[in-house]
């Protein structure tokens, strides 16, 4: 579990107090701690087995993960829209981002293939290596897949009753599910658009940009922010621009993720360097490296990046890299992340929010674009 006392909790504060990344955290952790012995519990009395297989790793997954971003701008949503005292519901909401994080990083990870996260096995790894041990029969790859499956949609579960539990609890719980409602809808069509763009070997801008919007920007910073806000009831003129401010700061977030993907190194990303160039994966970075190669007519960049090229070797890899440096598309993809950032800021103001509201949403920004190191892909 995640070692803190249970009564630990944000320290509830005035606005012009803002929360600092180590307080969110903790109160996120508290609350996620609290909720994951009462589960985990539960498991055990359905059944041992699934409990110690399963749950138990979908426990230690959460425990484990993250900065809390996602937390974090819920509460500073909230406090935009003037949430101040008992800070439990919107750190409860904070936990089910939490918790729905944790299933999409699972599904995420059986659908690319990856071995990796958060510094250790992937769960489908780390369920076929439990396969291949105890000795079982059939294919220990093929348990893994399916285990895995099951226990992203147990992530899942356990999320949608944490929230579905605090919007009842709260005057405001119709609109807070509302927002949660439209973010899941959102978070599958975005991952089903990422499969899509692959298989039929897309390479256009808008294309990557419709993407990275879906999967990325709304999950991860807008729709919390406007749960944050939803909690504290407000009304449709902030919400309004919680969510504007959270989609271009979201989007910089993806940007900023892909050129880690790319770039990042694998002791900083918890990832090995490379993955989403050797799936080919549609990224806007990409894509506007091949829209500049073709621009400046650079064939053998473009045929480097071309959707039928051969990106399995760590070879290919590198000479993508290269092509992304010699095309100008690295630079590009940071001025853009500059743009988003600056955009983002001037959307917050619009709701009124304190000046240290704005400091702490600022704060948050810079983190998430790339102010400070972070894990590719799990920043929160």
């Amino acid at each position: 579990m995640l070692g803190l006392p249970p009564t630990a909790a944000v320290p509830a504060g005035l606005v012009d107090d803002p929360l600092t990344p180590s307080d969110t955290a903790d109160g996120a952790d508290a609350v996620l701690e609290r909720m994951l012995e009462t589960r985990l519990r539960q498991s055990r009395a359905v059944d041992p087995v699934f409990a110690r297989d399963l749950a138990d790793r979908v426990g230690a997954l959460v425990a484990r993960g993250g900065k809390r971003l996602r937390t974090a701008f819920a509460l500073c949503g909230w406090r935009a829209a003037g949430g101040s005292g008992d800070a439990t519901a919107v750190l409860r909401t904070g936990a089910a981002l939490e918790l729905l994080q944790a299933c999409a990083l699972v599904h995420d990870d059986v659908m690319d293939g990856s071995p990796t996260r958060r510094g250790g096995p992937a769960l489908h790894v780390e369920l076929a290596r439990a396969h291949r041990a105890a000795g079982m029969h059939g294919s220990a790859e093929s348990f893994g897949t399916s285990s895995a499956v099951l226990a992203g949609d147990l992530a899942l579960a356990w999320a949608d009753d944490l929230l579905t539990e605090t919007a009842l609890e709260i005057p405001h719980g119709r609109r807070l599910h509302e927002e949660w409602r439209a973010m899941r809808t959102e978070m599958v069509a975005g991952q089903y658009r990422d499969l899509h763009a692959q298989a039929s070997r897309s390479s256009r801008v808008d294309e990557a940009l419709d993407i990275a919007t879906l999967k990325s920007a709304l999950y991860t910073v807008a729709r919390p922010l406007a749960l944050g806000g939803s909690v504290a009831g407000a009304g449709d003129r902030t919400l309004d621009a919680l969510r504007a401010a959270g989609r271009c700061a979201g989007l910089a977030f993806q940007l900023r993720d892909d050129l880690l993907g790319a770039f990042g190194d694998p002791a900083l990303t918890g990832k090995p360097a490379g993955d989403d160039l050797r799936s080919r994966k549609l990224t806007y970075l990409l894509a506007t490296a091949l829209r500049l190669a073709d621009t400046a007519g650079d064939h053998h960049a473009a045929a480097t990046l071309a959707p039928d090229a051969d990106t399995r070797s760590e070879r290919a890899v590198e000479r993508m890299r290269a092509a992304m440096e010699r095309t100008g598309a690295r630079e590009v993809v940071e001025a853009k992340i500059g743009e988003l950032t600056a955009i983002s800021l001037g959307h917050f103001e619009r709701t009124g929010a304190h000046p240290a509201v704005r400091h702490e949403f600022a704060a948050l920004v810079e983190r998430a674009s790339g102010g400070a190191p972070h894990r590719a892909g799990e920043v929160a």
